[in-house]
């Protein structure tokens, strides 16, 4: 098959049309779905299941009832804000790994001040007060935890992946402990490692009655918004993209670069701080140790997948949530292991991070911007 030479292609009729979708950015990830989803067909006939049917459950479970939507819109709210974290700092150019301790200091953080602000303020406080101040102390957290090492980053040189790794573990460690001492539960009874529930006043509501989809979901959808008008429309994400792809080029244009990575980092900790706040305020109600276990992870593959760009990252988020929710019904329909679920979103990563294997594949080119994962230590 020949290569397609998108630069020989005519600019207008059929020809231009397809010219066009060769060169969207979208054009690579749908196929390296598509290609995982072939891959993960063949594993599923070789375990003895039936992949048709399998992608037919997966395909009812996540989206085939008021019900299915619902429940994909609840896993996809923390995803959507975990996703925008981790594209936000690879915009920056840097490879933010500690959204999952983030997010666990957000939620921990927004569930104190959910269930104690009000005994010590000894006072009911009314519900937009309450939920900002719940919401806010999570985001507050997780933007201080990734500053530091954005600070490490931009005066030492030390390197983000490694600090954001590390700081994971203090993170993950500290919540555990706060969950199995000073904030545990204390009703009798009660042997979970999880903080006592929020008052009522700091509760996100929900939006339909009898379901669990909450005003979090369209406040993820807003701050998706929001981001692409940051990085695109203002001066600040001018900034935050060109240190992303070019530091020298940056300073040497005036651009305080030490500043922009610890901003880029803490925006990136707020909005995965503002993952855990969202689940403990719209969803559980207190955080429960073990509860998140993944999204921060997951959220690099989101990011890789929606190409860095917001939309990209709400559809790759929806992808995701609409995988882990139909996997229940797929297993049910087939009997096939619902872990095969895991292996399909390896196989998207796998081939979203080497597109060079899908271009090969395919035989394409594709110009597009390419995403800066990391510079190494003291770049």
């Amino acid at each position: 098959m020949p290569e397609i030479d998108t630069k020989q292609a005519p600019q207008s009729g059929l020809s231009g049309i397809i010219k066009e979708a060769i060169n969207s950015p979208l054009l690579v990830p749908l196929l390296a779905i598509l290609t995982a989803m072939v891959v993960g067909g063949v594993i599923i006939a070789m375990v003895g299941g039936n992949p048709f049917a399998a992608y037919l459950g997966l395909a009812q479970g996540a989206f085939g009832s008021f019900k299915a939507l619902s429940e994909t819109a609840v896993w996809a709210s923390p995803y959507i804000f975990a996703g925008l974290a981790v594209a936000l700092a690879f915009k920056g150019g840097l490879f933010n790994i500690g959204a999952e301790g983030q997010l666990a200091l957000g939620a921990v953080t927004s569930a104190w001040v959910g269930y104690a602000l009000p005994d010590m303020l000894g006072i009911t406080l009314p519900p937009i007060l309450h939920i900002s101040l719940t919401i806010g102390a999570g985001i507050l957290a997780g933007a201080l935890w990734a500053a530091i090492p954005g600070a490490l980053k931009a005066y030492t040189g030390g390197h983000e992946v490694i600090n954001t790794i590390m700081m994971n573990y203090i993170a993950l460690n500290m919540v555990s402990f706060l969950l199995n001492g000073p904030m545990k539960d204390r009703t009798p009874g009660n042997v979970i490692a999880r903080t006592p529930e929020i008052a009522e006043s700091a509760r996100i509501p929900i939006i339909f009655e009898g379901l669990r989809v909450h005003w979090g979901f369209v406040l993820a959808l807003f701050i998706a918004f929001l981001a692409w008008w940051l990085l695109w429309k203002t001066t600040v994400g001018f900034e935050i993209r060109t240190v992303g792809m070019n530091p020298d080029a940056a300073k040497y244009a005036g651009i305080n670069v030490k500043r922009t990575i610890v901003l880029t980092m803490a925006l990136s900790g707020l909005l995965a701080g503002m993952a855990g706040a969202i689940e403990v305020t719209g969803l559980n109600y207190r955080h429960e140790l073990g509860f998140s276990i993944g999204y921060g992870f997951d959220a690099i593959a989101i990011a890789l997948l929606g190409k860095t760009h917001p939309l990209g990252v709400v559809l790759a988020a929806i992808l995701f949530a609409g995988m882990r929710n139909g996997g229940t019904r797929m297993q049910f329909l087939t009997q096939i292991p619902v872990d095969i679920i895991s292996v399909i979103q390896a196989l998207i990563l796998l081939f979203v991070a080497a597109d060079a294997i899908i271009r090969y594949i395919y035989r394409i080119k594709v110009e597009e911007e390419r995403v800066t994962l990391t510079r190494g230590w003291g770049g």
